[in-house]
């Protein structure tokens, strides 16, 4: 039988119609083999979940076909329905066509284990924190954990609801300025039916949280910086620039977070910041405040965390 895919392997196949592809790409191996290679060719920015365009395959197939990420390998070798195999081709080609992340054209991304809805209106989760709620942020809360928590500048909700589901017993206010992005976490809390102990929250930082304290207090606030954001790639511009930019050093909001954040914690309270690439502004910013910054076993930085009692010591320095 003559094939249809006899291009050289340096040249894309996506100038054949569907119906060529269709027919001769017939199990998963194909598919995730094909997608690998269309990624890689198209030369497509990793940064939404996945870090190559063997891993973007893989979950671009296994999105498809509405399979688990610990799918037995033995499914490999399984034939697809023609329908099946015209989603994988689809999404691929919408991918690479429009450079929007793959967890938009999935409607869904996978946070500390959980699954999340996720569209434009919200970042795609990715924070490293992930970590530290998988860990029940053990660190800081040896004892018991935290009753009350707040996930700042929440978008989809994922890191609320995640430590909901971590810490059976704390109670989670999600907080956010844009109502699209609350409308996201609502389904989320929904979602993940822990609405007896999660709410969401319309605040612009903490003004919609007047007398309200907490004992941990987790923040992943907008930090990009003016050159950073100007020089990002394709996928990125389809986030909103709201949830991303902070001024011309990305510390706007950090500012007010570390200004703000002492009268809404208690006495033992903590609050954690992600500020990722602006961790050098931080440091600029305010030499002499004793930021911990934390690592990860998964990679990730610009994480730190700074006590109620430190707050109250460096108090100064973020007036």
């Amino acid at each position: 039988m003559t094939t249809h895919l006899n291009a050289e392997h340096s040249h894309s196949t996506l100038s054949l119609p569907d119906s060529a592809l269709v027919s001769d790409l017939l199990t998963l191996r194909d598919y995730l083999r094909w997608v690998s290679s269309e990624f890689y060719l198209a030369g497509l920015h990793y940064g939404h979940g996945t870090d190559s365009a063997w891993d973007e395959a893989v979950a671009l197939c296994l999105g498809a076909l509405h399979l688990p990420w610990n799918v037995d390998p033995g499914v490999m070798e399984a034939r697809l329905l023609p329908i099946e195999r015209q989603r994988i081709i689809s999404l691929t080609r919408e991918r690479i066509a429009t450079r929007r992340p793959l967890p938009y054209l999935l409607g869904e991304s996978f946070f500390a284990g959980h699954p999340f809805s996720v569209d434009e209106r919200v970042l795609i989760p990715r924070s490293p924190i992930a970590e530290l709620i998988e860990d029940g942020f053990a660190a800081w809360f040896p004892e018991e954990p935290p009753a009350k928590v707040l996930d700042l500048c929440t978008g989809s909700g994922c890191i609320g609801i995640a430590t909901a589901l971590y810490l059976p017993t704390c109670e989670v206010a999600l907080a956010d300025i844009s109502q699209d992005a609350l409308a996201v976490a609502r389904q989320n809390i929904t979602r993940h039916d822990v609405g007896d102990r999660v709410r969401a929250v319309a605040s612009d930082v903490f003004n919609g949280l007047e007398g309200q304290r907490f004992d941990l207090i987790v923040a992943n606030p907008p930090y990009v910086d003016a050159r950073d954001l100007a020089t990002m790639p394709a996928e990125y511009r389809h986030e909103p620039s709201l949830a991303l930019g902070a001024g011309s050093d990305g510390l706007d909001i950090v500012r007010r977070i570390l200004r703000e954040a002492r009268e809404h914690l208690t006495d033992e309270g903590w609050l954690i910041v992600e500020v990722g690439n602006s961790d050098r502004h931080v440091e600029a910013a305010f030499p002499n405040v004793p930021f911990l910054w934390l690592e990860f076993e998964r990679g990730g930085q610009g994480v730190f965390a700074l006590s109620a009692a430190e707050l109250d010591a460096h108090a100064a320095s973020f007036v």
